[in-house]
């Protein structure tokens, strides 16, 4: 697949790239597994000097040595003797940048962590004693999000404030999805659309592995997702399992349940029979993989939060794939691929909600967007969509059939915001498959 979009990411980097000739630069690229973020890089060096290094679960030794051996090839660096050490080798980096400005990245960085854990200390006293006058451009990147932010958040990390930027790298936005699909099939329906969206949530692997594998249409994105080869029936599992570690089982329960609908600590805690309210919150603020909706106008200490799934693949595995994991066992993707039909056009009308809410952030002057309930869990509205500016708001009912969508019942609704939106001048909005 050819590199999309990404504009506004290149041009910072390129602009770091050009300071980095100055000054020594030291930034963090964050992003979930898959999202891009070694295609990006890779885009940004283009027709420059750098070394790419991937740190993977081995020996120091070994590890060193097929760095010692990158060095050599890209950069033209040749290191006498062998080095054992990464200490040793970043700093004949560093000495080498002395001399020639070029950038350094570093993959999966979190991973010194398991071959290595002094390795930040070293880089930290080694930074601290050429950054004055190196010419480099460092770029560390990593995907396991929660290792990420201590080795450079926690004061008591030797990283910690040395970093002179950082990116947390997004999925593509609906607007790139769209122009994805539509250059492997110019004449896509909506529904297929809304299997992309629902499936990828962006991620630019997950698109291209689609994509190359000629599956443009919703049933046949279904039928790769569920045939017995298929990438995506364990991607779940292997993105989290390094995140929660032995505790993995508590976690995976909690996110099925909210993928189901079970989206209130309460209706949580009585299933699990435990109190999960510090569960919520690592998932929350530690991995940031859920997030809490409130409705708008709510105050700041409201307890009227639903919780939802931040990542859509995610949230489509935790919902269809991992509580039938027997049916994969057994291989019987036959009828896995069943149940995904039967709860499809229910669970796809909630995803489509948040197409639209992204659709209309892009597209419009909207300053404050979320839904809306009642104390009573009633009537809610899908979209509200606020712009304080210009004193305008936007409310949407968002069905799939244009058909079950009644604007009179809508505007009953937005009684009950009435004096919030007093000073608002309000537009009622009916939005399903046919306006994506």
């Amino acid at each position: 697949m050819k590199f999309y979009n990404r504009h506004t990411e290149l041009a910072l980097l390129e602009n770091i790239l050009k300071q980095s000739g100055e000054i020594a630069r030291f930034q963090a690229i964050i992003g979930r597994r898959r999202v891009g973020k070694t295609s990006l890089l890779i885009e940004s060096v283009k027709g420059e000097k750098y070394l790419y290094l991937f740190v993977s679960r081995k020996n120091e030794h070994l590890l060193c040595q097929q760095f010692q051996n990158d060095a050599e090839q890209m950069l033209g660096l040749r290191i006498f003797g062998t080095i054992n050490y990464f200490r040793d080798l970043f700093e004949q980096l560093l000495l080498f940048a002395l001399q020639e400005h070029f950038t350094l990245i570093i993959d999966e960085f979190q991973e010194f962590e398991n071959v290595n854990p002094s390795v930040f200390s070293d880089i930290q006293n080694l930074w601290d004693q050429y950054k004055d006058r190196a010419k480099i451009n460092l770029i560390v990147c990593g995907s396991v999000y929660s290792l990420m932010t201590k080795i450079f958040e926690h004061n008591k990390e030797p990283l910690f404030g040395r970093l002179t930027s950082k990116m947390i790298l997004q999925p593509f936005k609906v607007n790139v999805v769209k122009e994805i699909l539509k250059d492997y099939n110019p004449d896509f329906e909506p529904e297929d659309l809304l299997c992309l969206y629902m499936i990828s949530g962006g991620v630019a692997k997950y698109i291209e592995l689609l994509m190359d594998a000629g599956a443009v249409t919703k049933n046949q994105m279904l039928d790769m997702i569920t045939r017995s080869d298929s990438p995506f029936l364990g991607e779940g599992k292997d993105i989290l399992i390094t995140e929660f570690g032995k505790e993995y089982g508590t976690y995976f329960s909690i996110l099925q349940l909210i993928a189901s609908g079970k989206n209130t600590q309460r209706e949580i805690d009585s299933i699990i029979e435990k109190n999960t309210g510090s569960y919520l919150n690592n998932l929350e603020q530690h991995y940031s993989l859920i997030i809490r909706n409130k409705p708008i106008f709510s105050k700041p200490n409201s307890r009227k939060g639903r919780w939802r799934l931040k990542d859509h693949y995610l949230s489509f595995w935790f919902r269809f794939i991992y509580p039938h994991q027997a049916l994969i066992e057994i291989g019987r993707l036959d009828l896995l691929r069943e149940f995904i039909e039967k709860g499809y056009e229910q669970y796809s009308g909630l995803v489509l909600e948040q197409y639209f809410r992204e659709k209309i952030s892009l597209e419009e002057r909207v300053t404050e967007m979320g839904n809306f309930w009642d104390s009573k869990g009633q009537n809610e509205i899908d979209i509200v969509a606020l712009n304080h500016l210009d004193k305008t708001a936007t409310l949407a009912e968002v069905k799939r059939n244009p058909k079950k969508i009644d604007l009179r019942i809508l505007e009953q609704k937005a009684g009950a915001l009435q004096k919030e939106l007093a000073q608002f001048q309000i537009k009622f909005l009916g939005l399903s498959l046919e306006d994506m």
